[in-house]
């Protein structure tokens, strides 16, 4: 009976010191950084991996030391122009001191989330919705900031701060699509607007441009009619004088009876008209007196009628065909070439015109 009773006590005994060296056994991670508080007061930190420290009297507190990712909660907030809006955000955070973590504040979690939904309605509430919605990079930046410089004394770093999502009320929604919908309306009444005038301005330009080119090709036109208007007055006016020359050549040396010949059929065909009155240019009685001659009377004074020698030189320089070419031919090299470019500048196409009329044209050929 003795045995079984110390056998016991030192199952006891054992499992007793088993107990409490398994109560002073702890395992910090990786991850992790321990503090260790002995009867009230901090020992130092602990390393990641086996630690042992007196149970009952020391306690080990472990931190983790990856970055946490925090969310804040969706609130309400008046933004500058008076659009109530419901803002939620994530943040990014890092323990880089432990002793500050634990021992500077309580929850350093719940002490960021709460700074970050003061700070978060007091930024947004400085800016106006449309900024709010445009502007969330800047946001986030402010945010961060404020946040990093107030808990660096807790011994935490903010990395990062995201805006979720900015929601709007029902009745601020229902604003901005209106507002939205009358903006698309503005600019595509502008664009619309736009697009006629600049239709409008290439029309005018185009006409402009027409009424110009055809102006000058029809100043043209009337310049090379008139040049061979002249020139076939030129022309016919020398054949008529070649002519005359060539009749004045074959009429000398007709004696005066061939004349009176040609005389009484002028008067024979003047007869056959229709007119009552008959005015005759020349005198009657020289006729009479020509015809009496010519039936047998004599005369002492009639001559023989004289000897003309013809020369070719009278008739003139007749213009062959070449030369009338390239008499035409210069005349439209002397009408000024006047470019499309030349008719949009004013200044530049008066200047040629001016130049055209003070240029010479070809002078016309000589009898």
């Amino acid at each position: 009976m003795i045995d079984l009773t110390g056998t016991l006590i030192v199952i006891i005994l054992i499992l007793v010191i088993v107990f409490i060296f398994a109560n002073g056994v702890v395992i910090i991670q990786p991850y992790e950084q321990g503090l260790q508080i002995r009867l009230g007061q901090y020992v130092g930190r602990m390393n990641p991996g086996f630690r042992w420290i007196v149970p009952f009297v020391s306690s080990a507190i472990k931190l983790d030391l990856r970055t946490t990712v925090m969310e804040i909660p969706s609130q309400e907030v008046i933004t500058k122009d008076n659009s109530p809006t419901n803002v939620d955000a994530i943040v990014y955070i890092r323990v880089i001191d432990p002793e500050k973590a634990y021992f500077e504040v309580a929850h350093y979690r719940m002490a960021t989330v709460a700074l970050a939904q003061t700070s978060l309605r007091g930024i947004i509430g400085d800016m106006e919705l449309d900024e709010v919605l445009y502007n969330r990079e800047r946001i986030n930046t402010k945010l961060r900031d404020i946040l990093d410089r107030e808990t660096d004394q807790w011994g935490v770093k903010v990395e990062r701060v995201e805006i979720k999502e900015v929601d709007p009320v029902e009745a601020v929604k229902s604003a901005m699509t209106e507002q939205t919908a009358a903006e698309r309306a503005r600019r595509a009444a502008i664009l619309r607007a736009d697009g006629e005038k600049r239709s409008a301005i290439l029309k005018a330009e185009g006409l402009r441009q027409s009424m110009i080119l055809e102006a000058e090709g029809e100043r043209q036109s009337k310049v090379l009619r008139a040049e061979g208007e002249r020139l076939s007055r030129i022309l016919q006016a020398q054949g008529e004088a070649q002519g005359l020359r060539i009749l004045s050549i074959g009429a000398a040396p007709l004696d005066k009876r061939a004349i009176t010949v040609l005389s009484l059929d002028a008067l024979k065909i003047m007869a056959n008209g229709q007119a009552t009155k008959i005015i005759f240019p020349f005198e009657i009685s020289q006729l009479i007196k020509q015809g009496a001659k010519f039936l047998g009377a004599t005369d002492e004074s009639l001559e023989e009628p004289s000897k003309i020698v013809l020369d070719e030189t009278i008739l003139g320089n007749i213009p062959k065909r070449e030369e009338v070419e390239t008499i035409l031919k210069e005349m439209q090299e002397a009408i000024p070439r006047v470019s499309e470019e030349e008719l949009k500048d004013p200044a530049r196409r008066k200047a040629m015109e001016a130049l055209a009329s003070e240029k010479d044209l070809p002078e016309p050929m000589e009898e």
